[in-house]
């Protein structure tokens, strides 16, 4: 593998023709620590666990998809808009691009799951979600419907704190990424993102109550988390997925 891109909070290029358009908001950033030889083995090929320090991370991040549009279309209100919920990795390939990669994306719109299913190859799942605001403190509900497995479920409350003027290197290293990593079809793909700067608050994590990231093949978390996050959110266009060169795969070794 080559060296990595570096890190950098503002998105590297403008895509100006999207495949699609849309809106992230009210987001919870939620991360733990974990050893890179654990989730390698769920990354796909031609990627390997990126690391600060030495350390890959694991997210749970909790927000509200909004006005989903194709191309330069307008975004849908109704079926374009819907919480959702991801489990992600953070990956590097063959390129020395960053991203990340989706362990499972549960999302309260039938028809989008099943279009992110076929059409992106993404682990989208549909659940019963709610987001609902009081002040400064976000709830974030899930239960997961189909395929499964049935009742896999999150309930997280964040009380959002100060804003950060000058984000730390491994908070943009948790948030500023600008592209996923997926198989597509039995080869490796990297689809590009583009947005403004994070807007980011440190926040609290009053209660967490999950087992998405069990449900998605990871250690259940046994210590706090390193990193809580919120950011009221930004507008976002998706790229076209571009294929990676061939490669070998890495080796898969089952999680300690």
């Amino acid at each position: 593998m080559p060296q990595p891109e570096s890190v950098v909070p503002d998105a590297p290029a403008l895509i100006r023709d999207p495949l699609l358009t849309q809106e992230w908001l009210d987001l919870a950033f939620v991360h733990w620590a974990v050893d890179p030889d654990v989730v390698a083995p769920l990354l796909p090929s031609g990627t390997v666990p990126d690391t600060h320090d030495g350390v890959t991370y694991v997210g749970l991040v909790a927000f509200r998809m909004h006005k989903v549009g194709w191309l330069r279309l307008p975004g849908i209100p109704y079926l374009g808009s819907f919480p959702e919920t991801n489990v992600r990795l953070y990956s590097v390939d063959e390129h020395g691009r960053r991203g990340v990669v989706f362990r499972s994306m549960d999302a309260s719109r039938l028809i989008p799951v099943v279009m992110g299913r076929l059409g992106f190859q993404l682990p989208y799942l549909w659940s019963r979600m709610s987001v609902r605001t009081e002040g400064d403190t976000v709830d974030y509900t899930s239960s997961r419907r189909w395929p499964g497995p049935r009742g896999a479920y999150s309930r997280l409350r964040v009380e959002r704190g100060e804003r950060i003027e000058e984000p730390t290197e491994l908070e943009h290293f948790l948030t500023a990424r600008w592209g996923l990593h997926n198989a597509v079809f039995g080869a490796s793909a990297y689809l590009p993102n583009h947005h403004p700067r994070w807007p980011l608050y440190r926040a609290e994590l009053l209660s967490c109550e999950e087992n998405l990231l069990a449900a998605a093949g990871l250690p259940t978390p046994s210590e706090a988390p390193v990193s809580v996050l919120y950011s009221p959110g930004v507008p976002v266009r998706l790229g076209r997925p571009s294929r990676s060169a061939p490669t070998v795969p890495h080796p898969r070794r089952p999680p300690r």
